[in-house]
């Protein structure tokens, strides 16, 4: 699995100058009072870099349009055009911000606002300087128009209008595709140079241009050279920022943005369905759009159309974190498989994300679905049966399952031992292995881990799930404490 290459101590500076406003220019917070469906929801961009992830409809183009708005150099019409009669939604809406500019108030934050009445908006608009990446930047240049009169054998245009890309777009760009775009060029083919075509050279006998690029390398190399370009304390507004782009290539983009955020004070909100492009982010860095409703904090994307409501179980399970959503899962296939069918767990990526949710869902009258929060018993959140928030035995799951199993090996050492992809025979080894491998841990989250990497590489996940299923079998009176909840809910 790839990686992030941003370290924790550039993530805590960039919290730090978000937190202290230590910028000439910043979007601080956008309350949206009223825009499409969304009320008297509020949003703070506590991290330079900020991903906002949603359902389809869920409101994500509205939260990155509305971030836009505020400044001149962003036409209302970009992101909230009125189709005359057929947009009769959008009298009184109405969008306040809490913005830091320093050429207008040097020590404190603006108050600015934007509505739309009498038939259009009006906006106490601020200067800065507004970079919009739409999702057509992924359109291969053979299906642009602005392009098809340059399709052409004889198509070529002066020396004098091509140019090499900037050291520091070379590069950025290539670290993003994994390339060398060190002889990519740029042609300037009109003569106010607002239209241009990229070239590559393979080698010395080997070039070509932008029809024959993919549309992800040539959206990468345009983006990251106008934001290179752009100035200090920018906005950069992308929409779906994994379009076109392979994994890998965007957890390197959005690594890219935190570097630039860090180098030009740079501010960047992007779209995205990716769980890729959340890696390199901290949890205050995500917002959840969903049912006109937005929650602050990282989730997997996948959870999404359970928290709207959009899936056909009667119960969904949120709890915190992966090991979790396979311990309850395994609980429940070992003692209660006939209700598996009936529910789906997902993880939400801490107790205040699993908390909020559940609440959320099961006050929206307009979902049938029920919600069960199933936290870390060392969470701070309080259990509160009859609003459905349990909480699962001991404190720190990993430890709480490791420790239980160690006091019964007796019971289940063998069994374990062949879940472990081990000999029967070597019972004892094993059990002496998990044991050195228990004292030397100092991360209890990592602890499977490193079994697994013990035992001959083993994935994580398969000893998780050896653990999991092994404790479901013997430890009776706590598995009814988590399944009896689950199946009160299935059976409401």
């Amino acid at each position: 699995m790839s990686r992030s290459e941003i370290r924790p101590s550039e993530i805590n500076q960039l919290l730090e100058k978000a937190r202290d406003r230590n910028y000439g220019k910043y979007l601080a917070a956008i309350d949206l009072s009223y825009v499409r469906g969304i009320r008297d929801q509020r949003i703070s961009f506590d991290f330079p870099v900020t991903a906002i992830i949603g359902t389809n409809g869920g409101g994500k183009t509205t939260i990155l349009g509305a971030a836009g708005l505020i400044y001149r150099s962003v036409a209302p019409a970009r992101f909230f055009s009125k189709g005359g009669k057929y947009d009769n939604t959008m009298q009184d809406w109405k969008i306040g911000y809490e913005v830091i500019d320093r050429s207008t108030s040097k020590n404190s934050s603006v108050s600015r606002t934007a509505s739309f009445r009498q038939k259009k908006w009006n906006r106490d608009a601020l200067d800065r300087e507004v970079l919009v990446f739409g999702v057509s930047r992924t359109v291969p240049a053979s299906e642009k128009k602005e392009f098809r009169r340059f399709a052409s054998s004889n198509f070529s245009v002066p020396l004098a209008n091509e140019s090499l890309f900037s050291a520091s777009v070379i590069e950025a760009a290539g670290r993003v595709l994994g390339k060398d775009i060190s002889k990519f060029k740029e042609l300037k083919v009109d003569d106010g140079g607002r239209v241009t075509l990229l070239t590559a050279e393979a080698s010395s006998d080997i070039s070509y241009s932008e029809f024959h690029f993919g549309a992800g390398e040539s959206s990468v190399i345009r983006m990251i050279s106008e934001i290179e370009s752009a100035e200090d304390n920018a906005l950069i507004l992308i929409e779906e920022i994994e379009n076109g782009l392979h994994p890998v290539a965007t957890i390197k983009l959005v690594d890219y943005l935190i570097r630039a955020a860090k180098q030009k004070s740079l501010q960047v909100v992007f779209t995205t369905h990716s769980n890729d492009a959340l890696m390199p982010l901290p949890d205050k860095a995500v917002w959840v759009a969903s049912q006109n409703r937005i929650f602050q904090g990282k989730l997997d994307v996948d959870s999404l159309r359970a928290i709207s409501g959009k899936i056909e179980k009667k119960v969904v399970v949120f709890v915190e974190d992966e090991f979790a959503k396979l311990w309850v899962e395994s609980v429940v296939r070992v003692n209660e498989p006939e209700i598996l069918d009936q529910l789906e767990v997902h993880a939400l990526s801490g107790d205040g994300n699993a908390f909020k949710m559940t609440v959320s869902h099961n006050s929206n009258p307009s979902i049938e679905t029920r919600a069960i929060c199933v936290l870390d018993g060392d969470s701070s959140q309080s259990a509160d049966p009859e609003n459905f928030i349990f909480k699962l035995p001991g404190e720190m799951p990993e430890a709480y399952v490791f420790d239980c199993i160690i006091e019964r090996w007796d019971e289940v050492g063998g069994r374990l031992t062949v879940a472990l992809l081990q000999q029967f025979s070597d019972t004892d080894r094993v059990a002496l292995l998990l044991k050195e491998t228990r004292r030397s841990n100092m991360d209890e989250h990592v602890l499977f881990n490193q079994i697994g990497e013990r035992l001959g590489f083993i994935p994580e996940k398969t000893v998780q799930m050896a653990f999991a299923n092994a404790w479901g079998q013997i430890f009776h009176s706590e598995v009814e404490d988590i399944v009896g909840a689950i199946k009160s809910a299935v059976m409401a």
